[in-house]
């Protein structure tokens, strides 16, 4: 994982507006609120993103980024989300988890060719380090944010 003190920016939509907002993940556990509508920025669970924000969300954070795509009627991605939830939690302010609904946001799944379902990517200043496809453990999620 980077040293906390040298890299921890994230850019991400608000949940509740849609406003961005630029957060020092460092200090997710102090519950950040969004600029414009003052409710909290959610670091400690997965974000989602979609073909409108992933491309700046990627680009603007300098924190790696575990990126999990999977589809609402997949079985595999419905058994690993508990595990992408924990690591959510365990990695806030290390590192930033997404979940990209391939079915919503076909463009993004495309531009990285996405053929099976799950697919975990982890990026590191904006470009894709470590891929995985196929239901995993929190173990191996844990071990590719720090390979990566």
């Amino acid at each position: 994982m980077p040293d906390i003190s040298t890299a921890t920016r994230v850019t991400i939509r608000c949940q509740f507006c849609q406003t961005w907002n630029r957060v020092d993940a460092s200090r997710a556990s102090d519950r950040p609120k969004c600029g414009k509508c003052a409710k909290p920025m959610l670091l400690d669970r997965p974000i989602h993103l979609g073909d409108d924000d992933f491309d700046r969300t990627i680009r603007d954070s300098e924190i790696p980024i575990l990126v999990d795509f999977y589809a609402d009627w997949c079985g595999p991605c419905k058994m690993m989300a508990p595990a992408i939830d924990e690591l959510a939690a365990r990695v806030q302010g290390r590192a930033l988890v997404g979940k990209l609904d391939t079915d919503r946001a076909s463009k993004v799944a495309g531009s990285f060719a996405i053929r099976g379902i799950p697919t975990v990517i982890v990026f590191r200043n904006g470009r894709e380090t470590k891929r995985q496809s196929g239901a995993v453990g929190l173990e191996v999620l844990m071990g590719m944010l720090d390979a990566s």
